[in-house]
């Protein structure tokens, strides 16, 4: 962070804003940022147009086009969650995508019971199976 507000002195009384692209680890960022007194900006870059294509050209390039959406009030945001909220919904949607593998797992096994035995189970009767019930099932012989 030290290296990256270094850099940017010689800027600072230029810099009415900076757009940072919202990737898995941004947090670091927004924060240094905001406690140093910058107006941060969070990219939604899939509302961005042509962002697709321009990714292959660089970000330098990238930055620029970013820059300029902002100075023009065009760049798409998403929204800064307060620092003291973050953990609250990263675990939320850690468990939404636990509960959504779950689910996927319990069909699997739904579709290949009913394919190997000729039986259909719902979720209640899947999450209850225990050893000695898939032992009964015979599935060796199938």
């Amino acid at each position: 962070m030290t290296e990256i507000l270094e850099a940017m002195v010689p800027y600072q009384d230029e810099i009415s804003g900076i757009a940072v692209e919202s990737t898995f680890n941004w947090y670091w960022l927004i924060v240094g940022l905001q406690e140093q007194g910058y107006s941060v900006h969070l990219v939604n870059t899939v509302a961005v147009k042509q962002y697709d294509g321009m990714k292959h050209r660089g970000d330098e390039s990238d930055a620029k086009y970013l820059a300029h959406l902002l100075r023009l009030g065009l760049l798409p945001e998403g929204y800064i969650m307060p620092k003291d909220r973050r953990a609250m919904r990263d675990l939320a949607r850690k468990r939404m995508q636990l509960v959504q593998q779950r689910s996927a797992q319990i069909i699997t096994i739904e579709s290949a019971m009913q394919r190997y035995t000729g039986a259909r189970a719902n979720s209640n009767t899947i999450k209850q199976l225990t050893e000695a019930d898939l032992a009964q099932l015979n599935l060796s012989s199938t």
